[in-house]
């Protein structure tokens, strides 16, 4: 397939979004109508990550959330969110969950809008076995697949043995640079002197959408489509930020968008929060769970500068602020 890298790719910025408008709930709409979204991951050593990356969930717009977790902590994953179901799922010495799993989480599998896999879990070998048998459950719904951390060993570890592993439906992958390198086995260095190359051609290998993360993000889907996004600032380099950005896509896949359209808009989301904490706390020192917190305001202000964009005449359109 001809790889599309010489072309420049399409900017995530307040033009493209206005254009890409997000699904957006009618007035009557109840929980189920705004996307139930199913969060997979957590374990003994890291239960955080799972509860950021559900609260952001909610935070982008999601209606219902189910949290899959470790026995060990699901108590405490419920306790730190009442507004979710919390399923306790057998965990290996290891604190990976068993393929067991499956068997608790098939009466979900028609019910959800989107799943997230990945967030705090461990042990990557088992993690790729739970994803592999997962998948196959979810399709013919209409389920949107984010991986992130761990999950994505799913391209490392197929059920024949033999990588790279090609999925039968797209899904979304989030690695940055180093998770990148890890999962094709090119040096962190070459994929940071050419992400788009090494995104477009990931994206076609694995029939995926990626999302590599970085201070300029390109994402780029199996077709050979390909964004790019620069903003944010280095406060986002901190602990559990990934897990914000990965729930953010989720609950955004959950309530309709593509995967391609949760990606770019969960970015720039990320991005954008970033900037607004920095000018409350400066640049360093934020937290990532502070981002979840101010999604909802740029989304909704995202959503009045496209009602007022469809509006007016070209050239009177106001911008987003960051």
């Amino acid at each position: 397939m001809t790889l599309h890298t010489n072309a420049r790719p399409r900017d995530v910025d307040t033009s493209l979004l206005r254009s890409w408008p997000l699904p957006v709930p009618s007035n009557d709409a109840d929980k189920e109508d705004r996307g139930h979204v199913l969060v997979l991951g957590g374990s003994r050593e890291m239960p955080g990550p799972v509860i950021l990356a559900a609260t952001a969930a909610l935070r982008a717009g999601a209606g219902k959330l189910t949290i899959a977790t470790g026995r060990s902590v699901a108590q405490l994953v419920a306790l730190a969110i009442p507004e979710s179901r919390v399923l306790g799922l057998a965990e290996n010495d290891a604190g990976g969950f068993t393929v067991e799993a499956v068997a608790a989480l098939d009466p979900l599998a028609d019910k959800i809008s989107a799943i997230l896999i990945g967030p705090g879990m461990q042990d990557e070998a088992t993690t790729a076995r739970l994803v592999h048998a997962l998948l196959p459950r979810l399709d013919g719904t209409d389920t949107n697949v984010v991986l992130d951390a761990e999950a994505m060993g799913a391209v490392l570890h197929p059920p024949t043995g033999n990588p790279p592993f090609r999925f039968n439906v797209p899904v979304l992958l989030t690695p940055h640079a180093g998770e990148m390198a890890h999962l094709t086995g090119i040096a962190k260095d070459e994929i940071g002197a050419a992400p788009d190359r090494h995104a477009v051609e990931a994206a076609q290998d694995w029939n995926a959408v990626v999302a590599l993360k970085g201070a300029r993000t390109v994402i780029a889907a199996p077709g050979g489509e390909r964004w790019q996004h620069e903003g944010g600032n280095v406060g986002l380099a901190t602990s559990g930020s990934g897990d914000v950005l990965a729930g953010i896509i989720a609950g955004l896949a959950a309530r309709g968008a593509t995967l391609a359209q949760a990606a770019a808009w969960g970015v720039a989301l990320h991005a954008r929060a970033g900037e607004r904490l920095a000018e409350r706390f400066g640049r360093l020192g934020y937290l990532a769970r502070e981002l979840c917190d101010v999604i909802p305001a740029l989304l909704e202000q995202a959503a009045g500068d496209s009602a007022d964009a469809a509006s007016r005449p070209s050239g009177t359109r106001r911008g987003i602020e960051g």
